[in-house]
């Protein structure tokens, strides 16, 4: 069950350094040999490099026009079990099972479940995947790394290593990190926001533009998860208004006390016009 919120909002364009060229295409130069893009080139990018990864859940795919958009960072907030880690966990069985890339799982809150993993691959359909099913389990199961994170310098620093695996990816070839998921990622950030720490508000963003860059740069699905907070008459996602300008698209997710079925309904979508 999906709703589109009727207070969604764009985000304007802006300037981005050049990606990678692609084949034997020619950066354009300006006079000290900076390279620039312009809108047809931006388009192109688009186009032709920005592909969706699938969350394996209908509702939330059509939401987000196609799925998880690589170059982005897609955040899903939500109250406590509306819902949020089912949806990191089908994103990356669905984005394993259908070999469109490895997925880095880093786990802050000892949620990854591989129990529920091997469920949700269980329950594919024959048409998704024709192998056997503890072939595909395995396959599935061993193109998920997990790694658990539980402070902001450990983030930093496995952030740092993932950059030296993707580069390192690119000059030598091999499978390559598609999706990135944090799960979640207030649970690092939460807590540098107060008093212990007077430079949380910088160490929190120096993660998110890291998030940015190394989806851009590498065309990964950064894709997070945060709690919600009280707020003025009703509940809002934290971490504030530094954070809230941070991700692409954000999708709100709410389950009924005792119910199965869960709601979602946007935030914010850069793609998205609403009218």
């Amino acid at each position: 069950m999906a709703t589109l919120a009727s207070g969604g909002r764009t985000a304007g364009a802006g300037c981005f350094p050049r990606p990678p060229p692609s084949g034997g295409e020619e950066k354009k130069q300006d006079e000290e040999g900076q390279g620039f893009l312009d809108g047809m080139d931006l388009l192109k990018d688009a186009t032709e490099n920005k592909r969706f990864l699938p969350t394996g859940l209908q509702g939330i795919d059509a939401l987000l026009g196609g799925g998880l958009r690589q170059g982005q960072l897609t955040e899903i907030t939500g109250q406590s079990s509306s819902g949020k880690t089912q949806v990191c966990l089908c994103s990356a069985s669905h984005v394993a099972a259908r070999r469109l890339g490895d997925v880095m799982y880093l786990d802050t809150s000892n949620s990854f479940s591989p129990s529920r993993i091997a469920r949700i691959v269980d329950g594919f359909p024959i048409s998704l995947v024709r192998e056997p099913k503890n072939v595909r389990l395995e396959r599935v199961m061993s193109s998920i790394i997990c790694k658990s994170v539980f402070d902001i310098f450990d983030l930093f620093e496995v952030l740092h290593q993932l950059e030296l695996s993707l580069k390192s990816k690119v000059n030598n070839g091999g499978s390559k990190i598609c999706l990135l998921i944090i799960d979640s990622v207030s649970s690092i950030l939460a807590p540098i926001n107060g008093g212990k720490y007077p430079q949380g508000r910088s160490m929190m963003i120096s993660v998110a533009m890291i998030l940015k860059k190394l989806a851009y740069e590498h065309n990964l699905s950064v894709l997070v998860t945060n709690h919600m907070v009280a707020g003025n008459g009703a509940p809002k996602p934290a971490l504030g208004e530094s954070w809230k300008t941070v991700p692409h698209v954000r999708l709100v997710i709410s389950r009924e006390r005792g119910s199965n079925i869960c709601a979602a309904s946007v935030l914010k979508h850069t793609l998205l016009v609403f009218a």
